[in-house]
């Protein structure tokens, strides 16, 4: 008898190989208008100049963010951060009202992947001819195409890389260094970096990315509920599956023909007969081939459509999804953004761009000058964070008898940010001993809705 020979158990399964046939749409149709819209964004909004400067500038080194006619300093990071919590809260209302409909259409991994293989059919061929061309030796014909493919991909995804790099150095400048090669070692690093993301991403890895490495297919489940729209297919209509062949009896089949037309066009390879799965990315393109194959068989459309839990199980009409659409989460969700927008929309439209800090030198208290005068001496740091340079006044209260000594003018330049120094006199025995409240007022002279004021103290010895 022979012994029991061992097994050897991989833990690891190779990756299957997708390709995803190409379909026509409402849904496909949508989506490429996403990727136009992105895209020209992205690309676009790099080369948009505003009051002679790029509109859209990350300036790290100088600290200074470019949003169109809004300059933001390091002071006003709350901005920002407001800015992410809007983003969060609006995917967070659109996973609870339409599940991953993010991902499917707006996600840069499915807008760069989908042109990817836009670039992969147009070089390469359709679904088939791709299939027979790996399954090939190799070959000249074959090394040129995949020479090309790739040839093109790297260069979409340097490109990519340039203009990411743009949005954090003018991008003016940048084009100017690439004619000589003279980035710096950063700029060099988060080009190739971008690029190599690019073009990992979206032309090899693809749906791992999303099955694998975004945690938001993870915990996508707990913003989803019963009333959540996805794509569902309906298995009350569509089972028995089978196909219609000349002599099937179509009276005990459902309208599902088993083309698999669903699970050739799906970008991660599911076959959503099976029901939601987390690597589903909500991107309808199994709607528009079911849809396709209806279409041809004379059976009504909506087999595969997007619906909710509740309205498959109770067989809602669309008036009664629309109205389960309004629940308490989705109300709460909205409810909390409107109020964070209006709240920031407001802090922007009060915020003066005009800000002043007053350091008093610490090195002398107060001292005693000619003719018995005490004199304290600050310094202003004044921002001027509007696109235009203003000359302030610069009056002091708070004190009687308290004069200037310094000029009560100064120039800001645009953006610009001023250490300027002031010395202030006083009578010997004015004020009291010890420290004396005043208060420092900065106001433009061309434009008096540009003031600000800044309290200090006044040190009297003792």
């Amino acid at each position: 008898m022979n012994a029991p020979q061992p097994q050897v158990i991989k833990m690891y399964a190779a990756r299957e190989e997708i390709y995803p046939r190409e379909t026509k749409g409402r849904y496909a149709s949508l989506r490429w208008v996403f990727v136009w819209l992105t895209q020209l964004v992205f690309y676009g909004f790099a080369w948009l100049q505003w009051n002679g400067r790029q509109a859209l500038l990350f300036d790290l080194a100088a600290r200074k963010f470019y949003i169109f006619g809004l300059v933001l300093w390091p002071q006003d990071f709350i901005y920002l951060a407001a800015l992410l919590i809007i983003c969060a809260y609006l995917l967070f209302l659109a996973t609870a009202v339409a599940g991953r409909v993010w991902c499917g259409f707006a996600c840069p991994q499915t807008v760069y992947t989908e042109i990817f293989l836009w670039i992969e059919r147009k070089i390469e061929g359709k679904r088939s001819a791709r299939m027979l061309l790996d399954k090939q030796g190799p070959s000249l014909k074959k090394f040129l195409k995949k020479t090309t493919k790739h040839v093109v991909w790297a260069a979409l995804a340097l490109w990519t890389g340039f203009t990411f790099v743009g949005y954090f150095t003018p991008i003016k400048q940048l084009a100017a260094e690439v004619t000589t090669l003279s980035f710096g070692p950063w700029e060099w690093f988060w080009v190739v970096f971008y690029a190599f993301a690019t073009y990992g991403n979206a032309g090899w890895m693809r749906e791992q990315v999303c099955k694998y490495m975004c945690p938001y297919a993870r915990f996508q489940s707990s913003m989803f509920d019963r009333d959540t729209l996805i794509i569902t297919y309906d298995s009350k209509r569509g089972e028995p599956r089978g196909a219609r062949g000349k002599n099937a009896d179509t009276s005990k089949l459902g309208d599902c023909i088993d083309c698999t037309m669903c699970v050739q066009v799906c970008p991660t390879g599911i076959d959503i007969r099976k029901g939601l799965q987390y690597e589903c990315i909500g991107c309808a393109a199994c709607i528009d081939a079911c849809n396709g194959v209806m279409d041809k068989i004379d059976l009504p459309r909506g087999l595969i459509r997007y619906s909710t839990d509740h309205a498959m199980a109770e067989n809602y009409t669309t008036a009664q999804i629309r109205a389960h659409a309004l629940r308490p989460r989705v109300l709460i969700y909205t409810g909390i953004l409107c109020l964070i927008v209006a709240a920031v929309g407001s802090a922007l439209w009060l915020r003066t761009p005009l800000k002043m800090d007053v350091i008093r030198d610490r090195g002398a208290m107060g001292r005693e000058v000619e003719d018995g005068m005490i004199e304290n001496v600050y310094r202003l740091q004044i921002m001027n964070t509007t696109e235009q340079a203003h000359t302030y006044r610069i009056r002091v209260e708070g004190m009687e008898h308290l004069h200037q000594v310094t000029a009560d003018t100064v120039k800001v330049g645009a953006t610009e940010t001023l250490a300027y120094p002031i010395r202030l006199r006083a009578d010997h025995d004015a004020g009291h001993k010890g420290s004396n409240k005043i208060e420092v007022e900065l106001e433009a002279i061309d434009d008096p809705s540009l003031h600000v004021s800044e309290h200090a103290v006044f040190i009297v010895p003792r």
